[in-house]
C-alpha cells in the first residue's frame, strides 16, 4: 500500500491530473464544504483571541483546492494574519496561489486550525485474516495482480492494538499506524484545533469484512497496488481519537456541516416568482448541499476535532 500510493511511481506522488480525477471528496464536491470550514476557522480565531499569525495546515492537500478557496472566502482582515500550509508529498503543483506554502511535512508549532480531509484513510496499513486453524496472519498482495495469499503471523504491536480496538474475528485492518500519524499531526499544534474529517467507523461497528479498496477515473476499483488507482481503507475514528491524548469531539458531517450553516433545504418557491435568478442559485447551492450532508454519502464521514490549549469554550461544532 505503500509503495502503491507514495512510492516513486505511486498513485499520488506519479498521478499527473491529481488525485480529483479519480475521485470525489467534500472539497471538490461543492464550495459550500470550504464555507462551513472557513465559519470553523473564525471560530477557532476567535477562541484564539485573533492572534497576529494564524495558521491554517492542510495535510494531504492534493492540489491545494481547499486553502486556494479558503483565501478567497475568508474575510480579507483574516486572510492578512493567516499563514496558509499545504502538506503533500507531490510537488507543488503549478499555478497555485502564491499565497499557500508547500511542504512535505506537517509544520511544528501551529497556531490555528489543522486540517486532515480525508488524508488518514491513504495512510498505509496491514490487513490481517484467519487461516483454516483460525491463525491470524499477514494478507500478502501481488503488486502487479492484485492476487492475494498469507503470509506469517501478525506481531506484538499489531495483537496489543487489534485486542482492544478490533477484536472480532476474522479480516482486519490493523489501524495503529493511523493512531501513530493522526497523534504526530496533532502534536504539531501548540494553540488551537486539529479536524480530520474521514470515512470511518467505531469499535461496535467494525466491518466483517474490512474495507480497503481502490479508486480509478471515478469508479470502485480492486486495490491492486501498482500506482494506477487510489487506495484506501475506512478508518477507526475512536482508535486515532484516543491516539492523540486531547480533548476532543467527534460528530458525523451531516450534523457538523448543519451546525456551520449547511444544510441542503431547499429555497421557499416564492422566491421563483420573486427572483427566478436567486431562487437558481439557491436551488443549486441546495443540491450541492444535499450531497454533503447525505447519510448514505458524504453527510457519514466523521469530524473528529481536537484542541489544544484553548480555554473556556464550548463545543466548537455545535
Amino acid at each position: 500500500m505503500a509503495e502503491g500510493l507514495y512510492g516513486p511511481t505511486g498513485f499520488f506522488t506519479n498521478a499527473a491530473s491529481g488525485p480529483a480525477q479519480h475521485f470525489r471528496t467534500s472539497a471538490h464536491a461543492s464550495p459550500l464544504f470550504a464555507r462551513a470550514v472557513a465559519r470553523l476557522v473564525e471560530r477557532v480565531d476567535g477562541a484564539l483571541g485573533h492572534p497576529k499569525a494564524f495558521d491554517l495546515v492542510d495535510v494531504g492537500a492534493g492540489r491545494g483546492e481547499l486553502l486556494a478557496t479558503l483565501r478567497v472566502m475568508l474575510p480579507d482582515e483574516l486572510v492578512r494574519r493567516t499563514r496558509f500550509t499545504a502538506v503533500e508529498i507531490a510537488p507543488r503543483p503549478p499555478g497555485l496561489d502564491g499565497g499557500i506554502a508547500w511542504a512535505p511535512e506537517v509544520p511544528d508549532r501551529i497556531a490555528g486550525l489543522l486540517v486532515a480531509t480525508e488524508w488518514l484513510d491513504n495512510v498505509p496499513l496491514d490487513v490481517a485474516d484467519v487461516d483454516d486453524h483460525g491463525r491470524l496472519r499477514k494478507v500478502l498482495v501481488d503488486p502487479a495482480t492484485g492476487a492475494e495469499s498469507l503470509g506469517g503471523s501478525v506481531d506484538a504491536a499489531d495483537l496489543f492494538w487489534l485486542e482492544r480496538w478490533w477484536p472480532a474475528a476474522g479480516r482486519v485492518e490493523i489501524g495503529w499506524p493511523r493512531d501513530t500519524a493522526w497523534a504526530d499531526a496533532v502534536s504539531r499544534v501548540r494553540r488551537g484545533c486539529a479536524l480530520a474529517v474521514d470515512y470511518g467507523h467505531l469499535r461496535d461497528d467494525r466491518p466483517a469484512w474490512g474495507t480497503l479498496t481502490g479508486f480509478r477515473g471515478g469508479r470502485q476499483v480492486p486495490p491492486v497496488p501498482d500506482g494506477s488507482c487510489d487506495l484506501t481503507a475506512h478508518v477507526a475514528m475512536d482508535s486515532i481519537a484516543a491516539a492523540a491524548g486531547t480533548p476532543y469531539e467527534m460528530i458525523r458531517q451531516r450534523a457538523a456541516l448543519k451546525a456551520l450553516g449547511i444544510d441542503g433545504a431547499r429555497p421557499p418557491l416564492d422566491l421563483a416568482s420573486r427572483d427566478p435568478a436567486a431562487y437558481l442559485r439557491a436551488l443549486s447551492a441546495a443540491g450541492e448541499a444535499a450531497e454533503l450532508v447525505e447519510p448514505a454519502g458524504l453527510g457519514g464521514h466523521w469530524w473528529l476535532l481536537h484542541t489544544v490549549d484553548v480555554d473556556g469554550r464550548g463545543s466548537m461544532l455545535l
